[in-house]
């Protein structure tokens, strides 16, 4: 099959490479799209390595149709239509998803358009709902929200009933994050979230890390969550531990990727809840996937110059 390999200079380059097999418990999809994720940059730099035994090939979410079945497999039919989370190897025209990790089409979602959606929906449900119980009337900031975690934490948020608020870095992403409900947006290179909602927030999402650490803290209202699932900004902060005290805040640190696939808190865990919880609120047409490009597999750089850049909004997807 036709893949996306890493070259000792960290070129992405179109490479023939073996068809993976299903093991026990895993199905063979054939991709019809893969979402490139900010994930998929650092794995590229060697800041970001897969978990053990996953593959060296980019790509943590498909959509596609199930093309074989591994042994033990019994309540998914070859030919069904499908999306998938996954540790690694979406960049490929096949992918091996573990059973428990597929998710159906959601109705109404064209199927490559369902490839923007299993990464972030399972971050995003995951994080702001299941681990810092965001409820409607409260108050939710997303940092970086022109992204496909943005983007679609926005949707989330408000189709739960709180209101959001959003910190982006240029008109565009401003403009459509007040386009899929954001009823504050914050430009950082001109105002200080911190100083703008002081004390008011009650559940932060955060992907910067260490540079934010101490001003969302300062953003905190009493009771407030701060889930962070993101390092750009560094990976040390310093904490005013007093005002967490005073605040009765909590600091959470979150990820998917390295989640064990079954038992409490698994990945297998997180798609049960999205696919119960969260698909019929995507099938009402509250939540909808943003997609910024489609581009051919063998532009896979492009796309991840893209998901980078300030013109790029939502995800970037890959057509094997």
């Amino acid at each position: 099959m036709r893949a996306i390999v890493v070259d000792d200079e960290k070129n992405l380059v179109l490479d023939g490479v073996a068809t993976p097999i299903p093991a026990e418990g895993e199905v063979l999809v054939r991709v019809a799209a893969a979402g490139i994720n900010r994930a998929d940059l650092m794995q590229r730099q060697g800041l970001y390595p897969p978990p053990p035994g996953i593959t060296d090939i980019m790509g943590m979410e498909v959509s596609g149709t199930v093309a074989a079945l591994g042994p033990g497999v019994g309540d998914v039919a070859v030919g069904q239509e499908v999306c998938a989370l996954i540790a690694g190897g979406g960049y490929a025209q096949y992918a091996v998803v573990p059973a428990t990790q597929l998710l159906p089409v959601p109705a109404g979602v064209p199927l490559v358009d369902a490839a923007a959606l299993p990464e972030v929906a399972s971050t995003v449900w995951s994080t702001i709902v299941m681990d810092a119980g965001l409820r409607a009337g409260e108050l939710f900031l997303v940092h970086g929200g022109g992204s496909g975690i943005g983007t679609h934490a926005i949707q989330v948020a408000k189709a739960i009933g709180a209101r959001v608020a959003v910190t982006v870095g240029s008109a565009g992403k401003a403009e459509r994050a007040r386009e899929l409900g954001a009823d504050i947006v914050i430009n950082y290179r001109e105002q200080d979230f911190a100083a703008e909602l002081s004390g008011q927030v009650d559940v932060i999402l955060d992907i910067m890390g260490g540079s934010y650490l101490s001003r969302n803290i300062d953003a905190l209202s009493v009771g407030g969550r701060l889930v962070v699932i993101g390092m750009q900004g560094g990976l040390t902060g310093e904490v005013n531990v007093g005002a967490l005290i005073g605040k009765r805040a909590r600091v959470i640190g979150l990820n998917v990727r390295n989640r064990p696939l079954t038992g409490p808190g698994s990945k297998a865990d997180i798609v049960a809840a999205v696919i119960a919880d969260e698909w019929p609120l995507v099938e009402q047409g509250l939540i909808a996937p943003v997609i910024s490009a489609t581009l051919p597999l063998s532009e896979a750089d492009r796309g991840q110059t893209l998901l980078e850049s300030k013109d790029s909004v939502g995800k970037v997807l890959l057509l094997p």
